[in-house]
């Protein structure tokens, strides 16, 4: 079963409808990846996640991508070019502030489902949803090891 005993399948569903919450403002792109451990840098694993799921390829360069290695208690947010120069300097850092409280007590789901819907927030602000928008990447949340 791995990760996704941490996991109940209303809390995927939480999280998974927070993503589509967010994605319906914006054209924006929001992934969540989830494993057990990290090995190393936190952020060099999530830039490696980024890449594998292939989130540099947004047209406008505008994916987020929400990672927590639960057993090893790290966790990321990594933002494309195209929003990174976009928001403001800290807020990164504010957002993974909400989601690490929530981790901190152990609601995993609100947790993400808070960050999610602040980033999707900033999404909107500067990419926001057109009509022709398609939804480049998957919504669904990416299990690891």
């Amino acid at each position: 079963m791995g990760v996704q005993k941490y996991f109940t399948e209303a809390d995927q569903l939480k999280i998974t409808n927070a993503i589509r919450v967010a994605e319906t403002n914006t054209s924006g792109e929001i992934r969540v990846h989830i494993e057990n451990r990290c090995a190393g840098d936190v952020l060099d694993r999530a830039a490696y996640i980024f890449e594998k799921l292939e989130m540099h390829k947004t047209e406008l360069r505008n994916g987020v991508l929400f990672y927590l290695a639960v057993e090893d208690r790290k966790f990321a947010i990594l933002g494309d070019a195209g929003i990174n120069q976009k928001v403001p300097g800290d807020f990164w850092e504010s957002t993974k502030d909400i989601v690490i409280g929530k981790l901190k007590e152990g609601k995993y789901a609100d947790g993400l489902a808070g960050g999610i819907v602040k980033a999707g927030e900033q999404l909107k602000s500067h990419f926001p949803y057109q009509s022709d928008d398609v939804n480049e990447l998957s919504d669904d949340i990416s299990f690891g090891k």
